[in-house]
Order: C-alpha cells, then structure tokens, then sequence
C-alpha cells in the first residue's frame, strides 16, 4: 500500500483559542475520555462539534500517544468524506478537538430508529465510505475503528468517516496495535498479527451485514467470545438467506469482505479492486466525490439527530473517584506532565498548504 513521508509539524503552539472562545450549547455525544459538545464559535457564529477530553483519563489509560497521534493525523487529512478538524487547544485540565458538525447524526442513531435500510440506500453508503476510505489508505493511513458510530451525516445525507483516535500510518511490524472495537475487529487484529487496509474492510463488510440482517455476524460479550466465534467459523451468505429486496451480488460483496484470511479478502490490493466489484460498480462515483448525487435517504438536519442530549451540568465522568484518575490529576500540576500534551494547539486559519496531505510524490 501507499505510504506518505509526513512534514514535521511546525505549526506556533501560542495558543491564541480557549473554551471561552465558544458557546457551548448541549451534549451530542460521550467518548473514552468525556463529551462531545455542540458550540458555537462566538466571533465566526459557525457551528462545530467539539470534543473535550480529560488529560486526567487520557494518562489514567495511557493513551497520551493515540490522542496526540490524532491530533497530528487530522492536521494533514483534509477530505470531503472525512470530519475535518478547524482547531485544537488546551487547558490544564483538557484537551479541545473542534471538528465539523455533521448535523445528520451518525449511522447507529439512524439504524436504531429506522431498523433497516434497503440495498439501494445501503448501496449508496458503502460508496460514500469507500471513498473516504480510499483517500485514506492512498495516503497510508489505516482508520482500524470504522463501525456505525464512527460515519455521521453532513448536511446533504452523505456518511463522511470520523474518530480517527486509533487510525494509524501503516508500517509493516504493526501486530501490537490492537486496538479497535471487537464486533468490527478484523481476526489479525483480534490475534494480534499484523495487518493492513484490509481491516477497514472487514469492519465494512460487518455494517453491510449488519444492515442487512439487523444483527452483526458475530456477537460475543467479550472480546475473546467475539473471537472464538469468528476463528470457529467463516460466515457465508448464502442465496437462500438474502433477505427479500437484496441481491445476490450484495451478498458475494458482504462474503468477499468477510474473509477471515486477509489474503482472500476484498480490498487487500486497494479500494479498485472493491469498487469494481459487480455489486458497487455501476455507481457514478464522480458524482459521488462532487456531491452532485441525490442520496435516497437524507435525515432532516433542521431535527435533533443525536441521542437524548446529554446534561450540560453533569460530570462526564463517573469514576472520577478512582485511584489511577485521583493520581493522574495530581500529576497535571507537574510541568513534566503539562509538556507531555506540547503542540497540540491548531488553529485551520492559521495553516497553509504544509498542512495538507504531504505531496503525493511521496506516497
């Protein structure tokens, strides 16, 4: 696959943003390490998602690296089919991530509620996510984490991919990354080999099933449950099983994705080889890319589409009690503490074309 050679990131760390920057209208979602807000910048009246994060719980999980790692990642990933970030700061106690707000919600609030799509619609977002998964692997950059909660909505009812807190810059020795979400989590992932884009399109081929048949194809209350599963058996759509209004080249397509060896599986050799597939190939994938294709399914942006709002006074975190979060609060007074999170200040005004994917010469 593709590999992108990164220019440093040279961007002033004077922060000239803060929270008071912006106002804070309610809750649209909970992440590892606290909420996604809805605010409002108070000077450009643009809305935005901004997704705070406490540094407490960042250390207490040992995720500093991920956070920074997203932070750095987003700086040079600009696309119409990714949530593209506009700032980032911080405070002693937090970091701010503020991203475009896809007012539509994301694909799990919808599936809940509407229960199933129909092949076309389904169709139509498996075309939006390949192409931001394209612009992605192209770039050397594998998400690991694609599932429902992480492809929202924009405005005209195109999925654009978002979350990128575990996405990675592919490098062959990768076996100990193993983070992920099990019931999308490829079965290297899950066995801790090595592994590549082919993993995004695993967890692909799971919301396609998923969609489907209202259930994923392996379920488990744990990880290792979810695993035995998946090395006990491979899943095979079989014709008989299609359910009425699908296609038989839909369930070729969802079979081919869910390879449990990645060498079998569709998307190894790159996102051609899946668009061409027989199932997704008729798309006119310019219009697509321009956004000029009227999608079937178009959630009301003008309506709430988020869960039940979150309480815009309560402590997004419960277990602020324990020990490993008491300690890491403590050494947030420690300027060694404070330095870990250095340069993590953007501000999209401010950057230039050194900020944009690194020149494709060098992918």
């Amino acid at each position: 696959m593709g590999s992108c050679n990164f220019k440093s990131d040279t961007l002033d760390t004077t922060q000239s943003l803060s929270k008071s920057h912006f106002q804070f209208h309610y809750g649209i979602g909970k992440g590892g390490f606290g909420k996604v807000w809805k605010v409002e910048h108070k000077k450009s009246k643009e809305a935005y998602a901004m997704k705070e994060m406490s540094k407490a719980r960042i250390l207490s999980k040992k995720s500093v690296n991920s956070v920074i790692n997203e932070r750095k990642l987003l700086s040079y990933l600009k696309h119409p089919f990714i949530v593209n970030m506009q700032y980032a700061f911080q405070d002693r106690e937090n970091l701010y991530l503020v991203m475009d707000l896809m007012p539509g919600g994301d694909l799990r609030y919808h599936l809940s509620r509407k229960n199933k799509f129909n092949e076309n619609q389904t169709k139509f977002f498996v075309a939006c996510i390949l192409i931001g998964l394209e612009f992605l692997h192209t770039n050397g950059v594998v998400h690991r984490d694609i599932k429902p909660e992480n492809l929202v909505f924009d405005k005209k009812g195109y999925l654009t991919i978002t979350d990128f807190g575990i996405a990675r810059i592919w490098k062959p020795e990768n076996a100990k990354d193993t983070s992920g979400t099990p019931g999308y989590m490829a079965p290297e992932v899950m066995c801790r080999q090595n592994h590549g884009v082919a993993v995004d399109y695993f967890a692909l081929g799971i919301i396609i099933y998923e969609i489907m048949f209202g259930t994923r194809p392996y379920l488990g209350k744990s990880r290792k449950e979810i695993r035995d599963q998946i090395l006990a058996k491979q899943v095979q759509v079989k014709k008989e099983e299609i359910p009425n209004g699908w296609s038989a080249e839909a369930g070729d397509f969802v079979n081919h994705l869910l390879q449990r060896k990645p060498v079998n599986r569709l998307g190894l050799n790159g996102p051609e080889e899946v668009k061409n597939h027989p199932w997704i190939s008729d798309f006119d994938w310019k219009k697509i890319k321009n956004k000029s294709f009227q999608p079937s399914y178009v959630p009301n942006h003008e309506e709430d589409n988020f869960d039940e709002r979150l309480n815009i006074d309560n402590d997004p975190w419960k277990d602020a009690d324990s020990d490993a979060l008491k300690e890491s609060t403590l050494l947030l007074q420690n300027a060694a503490t404070q330095e870990m999170f250095s340069g993590y200040y953007y501000d999209i005004s401010q950057s230039n074309s050194n900020t944009e994917i690194a020149n494709k010469n060098n992918c």
